[in-house]
């Protein structure tokens, strides 16, 4: 039997549980666990939190009646507790997706942080935290590839998302190659310190 609480007045949720709502309006029963692995795919672009953290959103949004859950019985193992998303869930989900505020990424880039203050150590140093995240950002665009044609015909959008993301890798290429030939240009010229 679906347990339901009773939903209070416009929620205050953060971009985590919209997300989990977004995974539930696909229309399949998830369990944390499921919601985990389908997260997964979209660590890609923004969101790859903590299986504590899908547990923690699935409990807020039961509380305010966004989601839905019943247990199914398992014979050896504990029961399993199978989340769906509500009409009230959907509604909000829905009233997000159509009328929050487009504001920028928050962007946390390490390696950029690094080159920031380069001044502290020496080229070489700078050249291999640069071609090692080229490295990686080519893996991900690789493997937002990949994740494109699988899901291409089920998945449309999330497929849109995947061609967004593997732009994205590619213009983070583009920009280390460029860092990378400006630090040729300055490795050829004097170094300034203060």
């Amino acid at each position: 039997m679906a347990q339901e609480e009773v939903p209070s007045q416009d929620p205050a949720l953060p971009a985590t549980a919209y997300a989990v709502l977004g995974l539930l309006s696909f229309g399949q029963e998830l369990t944390g666990y499921d919601l985990r692995k389908w997260a997964m795919n979209l660590r890609y672009f923004y969101w790859s939190p903590a299986q504590s953290q899908i547990y923690l959103e699935l409990r807020r949004l039961l509380q305010h009646g966004l989601v839905e859950v019943h247990l199914e019985e398992q014979k050896s193992r504990p029961d399993k507790r199978l989340y769906r998303i509500t009409d009230a869930g959907l509604k909000v989900f829905r009233e997000w997706l159509d009328h929050a505020p487009v504001g920028p990424p928050l962007l946390k880039h390490s390696v950029a942080l690094r080159l920031f203050f380069g001044h502290q150590t020496n080229h070489g140093r700078l050249r291999e935290v640069l071609t090692e995240y080229r490295d990686w950002a080519v893996e991900q665009t690789s493997g937002l590839t990949q994740l494109r044609t699988e899901l291409d015909q089920a998945l449309p959008y999330p497929a849109l998302v995947a061609t967004w993301g593997s732009a994205y890798f590619a213009a983070e290429i583009t920009a280390i190659d460029t860092v990378l030939a400006d630090l040729d240009r300055m490795e050829a010229g004097p170094r300034e310190q203060d």
